[in-house]
């Protein structure tokens, strides 16, 4: 308290320090949220693929209901898909044609909720129709009701009428096109046979547990961490790079508390010495010194941890342009503050500051109390 001034800059450096670490942090949480609502949450959980020495899953019905039997599993879907050209009018584009049962691929890539004009159901009432991706339909110059003709070397040409167009917010819109699973078993010549089945989980990060154990039954399954390996690589960069450069701002702001404890043992050398003249023990000069650093952080956590809450909640989200593929089409970022990462930051400085205050603790414990007392 008698340095005052100094004390008070020390834990302005400190909160500074903590406010910019919550704020990073609330923001980090919020860009892996939407990160995964822009990838994982539409894409398969779980994705299974024919045997080895196989094209087609062959009997996949059976196949679906013994998914549907394993535990967390919330949505099974039997997928036919393969390449075809749409053409309409002077434009043709080359697209992946999936054939699927509109209520069961629902369930696991909840594509009825980006539907943006038409309806996803049409395709089982309406005979040789698709649903196209906004992009894909942009690009193609078709709208609703319009009909595209598909053709591929070795399949059927046929003629589907557009009766939904859908906006998922992934590149996929711009190549990806839903028809009827008997309409594409048609189309590509291949009855009674799916060439995946996609599967959805209660817990995104259960998925591996599940697909072990459909490749115990027999079923080649890879989970989404299997198949797009760079959706936790990103995760992980982002963070990894985010707590090493804010940890060591906390660290550089320690220093601010280490410089006042070291002026403190210049000026108050001889009531140190009288201390330990008294019969005060090095230990607990020591601990003096390690207790005062502690307070500062910890008051120096608090008040940055309250500031960086603040802020995040007043900003809200944070909206950049990143251009349509970069970090899966994620423009907007919501600040998510979260208690135990609040806990867990304000613990840590904490502890850092309790760490840098040995150091001059040490060199308060070690004074001679003669020469102390003496001014020497």
């Amino acid at each position: 308290m008698s340095r005052r001034r100094q004390t008070i800059f020390s834990v302005l450096a400190i909160g500074l320090a903590v406010m910019i670490l919550m704020t990073s942090q609330a923001i980090m949480v919020g860009f892996t949220q939407e990160f995964y609502a822009k990838t994982v949450d539409k894409m398969p959980h779980v994705t299974i693929e024919p045997k080895p020495d196989e094209d087609y899953i062959h009997l996949y019905r059976n196949v679906v209901e013994n998914i549907k039997g394993i535990d967390g599993v919330v949505g099974v879907s039997p997928v036919l898909a393969g390449q075809a050209t749409f053409d309409y009018k002077d434009f043709s584009k080359n697209v992946i044609m999936q054939g699927i049962l509109v209520n069961d691929h629902d369930s696991v890539l909840h594509i009825n909720e980006g539907i943006t004009e038409g309806s996803f159901r049409d395709l089982e009432v309406t005979h040789n129709s698709v649903v196209l991706g906004d992009k894909l339909s942009d690009k193609l110059d078709v709208k609703i009701g319009d009909y595209v003709d598909a053709s591929f070397p070795e399949a059927n040409p046929a003629t589907l009428k557009v009766v939904g167009i859908y906006n998922s917010g992934t590149p996929q819109d711009e190549t990806l096109a839903f028809t009827s699973l008997s309409m594409a078993q048609d189309f590509f010549d291949e009855p009674n046979v799916v060439n995946s089945i996609m599967v959805r989980v209660d817990n995104p990060d259960n998925a591996g547990v599940i697909s072990h154990k459909i490749d115990s039954m027999g079923y080649p399954a890879s989970s989404w961490r299997e198949t797009n390996p760079e959706i936790m690589q990103t995760i992980t960069l982002e963070s990894m790079s985010n707590d090493i450069i804010l940890g060591l701002v906390i660290v550089i702001a320690s220093f601010g508390i280490v410089s006042t404890l070291f002026m403190v043992v210049m000026e108050k050398s001889k009531e140190i010495g009288m201390l330990m003249a008294m019969g005060a023990s090095r230990r607990s000069i020591q601990k003096i010194f390690i207790l005062e650093s502690g307070i500062l952080g910890l008051i120096g956590a608090v008040v940055g941890v309250v500031a960086g809450i603040i802020i995040s909640l007043s900003w809200g989200s944070y909206t950049f342009d990143t251009g349509g593929e970069a970090y899966a089409g994620v423009s907007t970022i919501p600040f998510i503050v979260r208690a135990q990462d609040a806990i867990l930051i304000i613990i840590f400085t904490f502890l850092v500051n309790l760490i840098a205050g040995i150091y001059p603790a040490r060199r308060a414990s070690k004074l001679d109390p003669v020469e102390a007392i003496s001014g020497e």
